[in-house]
């Protein structure tokens, strides 16, 4: 059983990082999506599949620069639901690939554009990347310790959590409202309007009063000892998140320190001293001792595993979170679908090898697919 998206046909304008993510996760939901990348370029880097953010679509080589090339791509746009890009404001414009030619030759398109910035705006064309967006944003001031800088979380903010994830979702939405109007439209998502967007809670606690802007003095930025990270004795960590009084009163039991006479959990003038408390005693076992410890406890307290050891994890091997696809361990698909459900398909390496066969599912003849290689627009 295909995805939810089954029948829905995208056009992804090949670039790198939250586009391609956002055109994976629709591919997996579903939808057919059709990656255009140069005639020369590889699939990915490294070895054949190891570019995961590839996986699940086909890609052809194409020439954007000739006329053939672009006449192809409008010509699958009128076939299309629906076209991705990641490019600056106004290139696609000067490809003669803008919103304004392709939904004239398709009313119903959904034209998906990605950007740092956003379509309009002082900075809309300047260099950028997740860590200018998520700064800009406000989303990297809070992150970090009492006294230190701002650490970046990866590019999980901007990139893939502020950008890619809303490309998928604003194009879904807009998918919806163009099956029910006819009318196709422009879905502007910037990662920095998305890093502000995953920051709505913080704002909210700053408007409570209940958030200092201050690093690691509140409750969710290592301010609290019972939202923290603590090394164990073997150079291990363990995460720590017992929020609400049950979970913090299994916490102290799994630390051995039920019935002790300690301060009030929410008492921000012992969170110091408690701190360096729980720093003592975590480090006194190792990470898997602690494990045992609060086996059967609910007391938010989990072993921090590395990259390579989560896909080991009992329940994330039960839930299959993580899948091998050519002998590459991966995350699997997400969200699940009751009834619907898609599944992940490897990359293709050699971008264009099946294009022929690729193209013609999407009602182009072979004459035509013939002689755009022979003047070089498509690989």
């Amino acid at each position: 059983m295909g995805g939810p998206l089954t029948g829905v046909k995208i056009v992804e304008l090949g670039g790198i990082g939250p586009v391609p993510y956002g055109s994976m996760l629709l591919a997996e939901a579903g939808a057919e999506v059709l990656r255009i990348t140069r005639p020369a370029a590889p699939g990915g880097l490294g070895t054949p599949g190891s570019d995961l953010l590839l996986r699940s679509r086909a890609s052809i080589g194409v020439d954007l620069k000739s006329e053939g090339g672009v006449a192809l791509v409008l010509d699958l746009v009128e076939r299309a639901d629906a076209l991705v890009e990641g490019f600056r404001p106004g290139v696609t414009e000067r490809m003669g690939l803008g919103p304004t030619e392709c939904l004239e030759r398709n009313p119903a398109l959904v034209y998906g554009r990605m950007t740092g910035w956003g379509q309009q705006g002082p900075w809309a064309n300047a260099a950028g990347h997740d860590i200018n967006y998520i700064a800009t944003a406000g989303a990297l001031w809070p992150i970090g310790r009492k006294g230190e800088r701002p650490v970046p979380p990866l590019n999980l903010v901007g990139d893939f959590g502020g950008g890619g994830m809303l490309l998928a979702f604003g194009v879904v939405s807009a998918l919806w409202e163009s099956g029910r109007s006819g009318k196709g439209q422009v879905v502007d998502a910037a990662m920095m309007d998305g890093a502000a967007s995953l920051i709505t809670m913080l704002f909210s606690h700053r408007a409570m009063g209940a958030w200092q802007d201050e690093r690691g003095v509140n409750m969710l930025d290592t301010g609290a000892h019972f939202y923290e990270v603590y090394e164990t004795a073997d150079g291990g960590y363990f995460a720590v998140g017992a929020i609400e009084a049950p979970f913090y009163a299994a916490l102290l039991q799994g630390l051995g320190l039920d019935g002790e006479d300690l301060p009030h959990q929410m008492d921000r003038t012992r969170w110091s001293e408690m701190k360096e408390k729980f720093t003592t005693i975590f480090a006194s076992k190792t990470r898997d001792d602690w494990v045992a410890a609060f086996e059967g406890l609910d007391a938010c307290a989990t072993p921090v595993l590395t990259p390579a050891e989560a896909p080991g994890n009992p329940h994330v091997s039960a839930r299959k979170t993580f899948i091998e696809i050519d002998g590459i361990a991966q995350p699997g698909t997400a969200p699940r679908f009751e009834r619907t459900q898609g599944e992940a398909e490897a990359g293709r390496y050699v971008t264009g090898a099946d294009a022929d066969a690729i193209l013609e599912t999407w009602g182009l003849e072979p004459a035509r697919l013939s002689a755009l290689r022979d003047g070089g627009s498509l690989a």
